[in-house]
């Protein structure tokens, strides 16, 4: 049971404090610090995140009015739209990082166990991008083009639970194949990438880890076939062959051979080629394990369209990391508390049942329940017939 518990304040039980305060204390987050902690402001982002709060005066005043009930969460500190403007431009955002990887590391054992929808016995990783436009003038720093200012958020996402293991955030102008240099490959995993990050120097550093990738080949590639083998075109595999790279450089790049899979999307009506250091498992596989590559589309749209990652409280480059490193904790947490209460609904759900009631005092367990019975008897209720007697 909940023993009257917030909603809020259950969601927040599945962060380790002693890990919050680790993190605090190695940051000096807390350095001369009187009325307004880290924690005050983690709780007041947060609260803006799962509720959907615009901005800092927004926030200010949906949290005064539930002064009472945020106090049983842990909040001490005074409610000011200053004072936590001030919280995310000066301190470390690297207090919410490192708070963020910590549950990446609970949620990643919490769903190893978890089927992934390929058949493979190998951890399968997709690695991609997203770009989030900002405001030339307010955000100088983001540097993007001529006119635009962006953020990238560059992400490897376990597809085991579509769980981000690393997330790297830089200016829209660093190009995403430049992420394949510092980015934590598991040894003999798998991921799949978009031809964004075809670099036959890194995905060679890649095979040498030993690591594996699947990724989209560019239409001006140049090769030379090696082998052909005999493929079942009523699945969609068109060609699978073995090939050797014949440009100067690529050769010189990744001196091996590859893969070479051509697959038809008959749903899409498109063709797609892709390249691969995976030669033991059938050509169909390493075209599903490509399109597993969409579930990290999916978690972006997920986060940039659920979480607010858009509505900015602050304008400087710490101020934009430390709220989406609150997003990512938000999302992490929902996914946590999923699968520790052993809810079935998905994450979006979820999310949708908690932002209307995050100060209820019930059981979150209860609150789905009912929720979900709601919505059955709703959609199975008999309608009226409006011309009987």
């Amino acid at each position: 049971m909940n023993a009257g518990k917030t909603v809020f304040a259950q969601l927040l039980a599945h962060l380790p404090r002693h890990e919050f305060r680790r993190a605090v204390a190695k940051h000096r987050g807390n350095y001369r610090v009187r009325s307004f902690s880290c924690w005050d402001q983690f709780i007041a982002m947060a609260f803006a995140q799962l509720s959907g709060r615009e901005s800092l005066r927004d926030i200010e005043a949906c949290l005064s009015s539930h002064r009472e009930k945020l106090y049983h969460v842990g909040m001490r500190g005074k409610i000011s739209r200053s004072t936590l403007a001030e919280a995310n431009e000066r301190r470390d955002f690297r207090i919410y990082e490192k708070v963020g990887y910590s549950l990446i590391r609970t949620a990643r054992k919490l769903y190893q166990t978890e089927e992934l929808a390929v058949e493979l016995d190998r951890s399968l990783y997709a690695l991609d991008s997203t770009t989030i436009d900002l405001c030339l003038s307010l955000f100088p720093w983001a540097t993007f083009r001529k006119t635009k200012a962006a953020v990238k958020m560059h992400t490897l996402l376990d597809l085991r639970g579509s769980i981000p293991t690393f997330v790297g955030l830089t200016s829209g102008a660093v190009h995403d194949v430049n992420f394949l240099d510092v980015v934590p490959l598991e040894e003999e995993s798998v991921v799949t990438m978009d031809r964004g990050y075809l670099d036959f120097e890194r995905l060679y550093a890649v095979h040498r880890l030993p690591a594996f990738f699947v990724i989209r080949a560019k239409r001006n590639l140049r090769f030379r076939r090696l082998s052909s083998s005999p493929v079942d075109k009523t699945c969609g595999v068109r060609v699978d062959q073995i090939i050797a790279l014949m440009g100067t450089q690529s050769r010189k790049d990744y001196p091996e051979s590859l893969r070479r899979v051509a697959f038809y999307d008959m749903k899409n009506h498109r063709r797609l080629v892709f390249l691969t250091n995976l030669f033991t498992v059938s050509p169909k596989t390493v075209a599903d394990i490509y399109k597993q590559r969409w579930q990290v589309e999916l978690f972006f749209k997920w986060i940039k369209g659920h979480l607010r990652i858009k509505s900015f409280y602050g304008t400087s480059a710490n101020a934009v990391k430390t709220l989406v490193w609150v997003a990512i904790i938000v999302y992490l947490l929902v996914a946590i508390a999923k699968k520790r209460l052993k809810l079935h609904p998905s994450l979006h759900t979820l999310l949708q049942i908690a932002e209307v009631n995050l100060f209820e005092k019930v059981d979150i367990i209860q609150l789905v329940t009912k929720a979900l019975r709601q919505e059955i008897m709703t959609e199975t209720a008999n309608q009226l017939n409006l011309f009987g007697s």
